[in-house]
């Protein structure tokens, strides 16, 4: 049996999806950018896409910018929206993405901005109370901070948040890269001045994505170039990856409420049985808590073993797909630097499996089978 349990990292690519983009690869092929026939209707295509995807997240075409991805659009909006408001304090996490800690250690160490990280609670969640204390210090600073975070699946209550940066006039950008597809996000409600989606999260094309822009707290360009995306992305569009981007965004919504209940069932059965399995298992974060954290996210916590490096290279052996954090961090040797932030010198093993819809019960059990018996091993 092969099973995928790594969906945090990418996802299949949902066949309806790929069915609304194969017209634009193989007869709708002109440049949105020409003023002809051919140019006209992709361009339509594009603005139709853009229209889709705001009507979901209730929010204006017009704050929606296509990108390459969620790292693009990370970047664009922390390095413009600094730029742009003349920001010289930046809050953030020591446990973000790289495509955030990273851009924003680089912005600290040009001497653009001062860097500060918020306190976390034991389990790794946000201190509210040191975030207030940070804003107050530091008013009209950029919070940056994920709303779902990608290795151990604890949530931000980013309504709250948003309300707080508001309260304090500051540029609240929040990485929804993991959350896009998987929960409602009602921009009209929502305090946040920019966020991050990419495609490949909730089974559409790799390579593309969007940020939204609040209107009101728009930015400077990022990619120069030509005029397109309203000039604020130079480069000629990925076309059939927006239309997939919007395509998968609308069947993500259509079927959420259906896709949530049997993820979490699968979650919840995942736990059980390691529990029953594995004596010492535990989970690392709050990914363990069906209400407090990503329910496409279980990040396993093994007993002390000297093989625990070698967990992830078994699990492959028989046929089965997870990670130990970020797939982009994968051809690092440092390991994760957001269990090495949370748990400092700790010799416990760590897989991170990640679920869709696609997934089953059968892939659930055969999983556990395999982890009790490598684990056993290595006792």
């Amino acid at each position: 049996m092969k099973v995928y349990f790594d969906n945090a990292a990418t996802t299949p690519l949902d066949p309806e999806v790929f069915e609304a983009m194969k017209p634009f690869m193989l007869e709708d092929f002109g440049n949105p950018s020409s003023t002809h026939a051919h140019g006209r209707k992709v361009r339509a295509a594009i603005e139709s896409a853009r229209k889709k995807i705001a009507e979901l997240l209730n929010c204006t075409p017009g704050e929606i910018i296509f990108t390459s991805g969620g790292t693009e659009a990370d970047n664009t909006i922390l390095v413009s929206g600094i730029q742009t408001y003349g920001i010289k304090h930046a809050i953030s996490t020591p446990i973000e993405h790289h495509a955030v800690s990273h851009t924003l250690e680089i912005l600290a160490k040009k001497g653009i901005v001062q860097l500060h990280h918020v306190s976390l609670t034991e389990k790794g969640h946000v201190d509210g109370k040191h975030l207030e204390e940070l804003l107050k210090q530091y008013p009209n600073a950029l919070v940056s901070l994920m709303h779902a975070n990608n290795e151990i699946g604890n949530l931000l209550d980013i309504q709250q948040v948003g309300e707080l940066t508001k309260h304090y006039g500051a540029f609240f950008h929040s990485d929804t890269v993991q959350t896009m597809g998987h929960y409602v996000h009602n921009l009209n409600e929502l305090h946040v001045c920019g966020m991050a989606a990419a495609a490949h999260k909730f089974h559409g094309p790799k390579g593309v994505g969007f940020m939204y822009i609040r209107k009101g707290r728009k930015i400077e360009q990022f990619i120069h170039g030509g005029a397109q995306e309203r000039n604020m992305r130079g480069g000629t569009e990925n076309v059939y990856g927006i239309v997939g981007v919007a395509k998968a965004l609308e069947i993500a919504y259509r079927d959420m409420a259906e896709h949530e209940k049997h993820v979490k069932q699968l979650k919840k059965r995942m736990i059980e049985k390691l529990r029953a399995a594995i004596p010492g298992v535990s989970f690392h974060g709050d990914s363990d808590n069906l209400e407090k954290s990503l329910y496409t996210v279980l990040n396993v916590s093994l007993p002390e073993a000297e093989e625990n490096d070698m967990v992830l290279f078994n699990l492959d052996l028989h046929g089965i797909s997870a990670s130990g954090g970020s797939a982009c961090s994968s051809g690092a040797t440092t390991g994760s630097h957001v269990l090495g932030t949370l748990y400092p010198g700790s010799k416990r093993g760590a897989v991170r499996f990640s679920f869709s819809k696609y997934n089953t019960e059968e892939e659930v059990d055969f999983a556990v089978e395999k982890l009790q018996a490598i684990t056993s091993v290595a006792v």
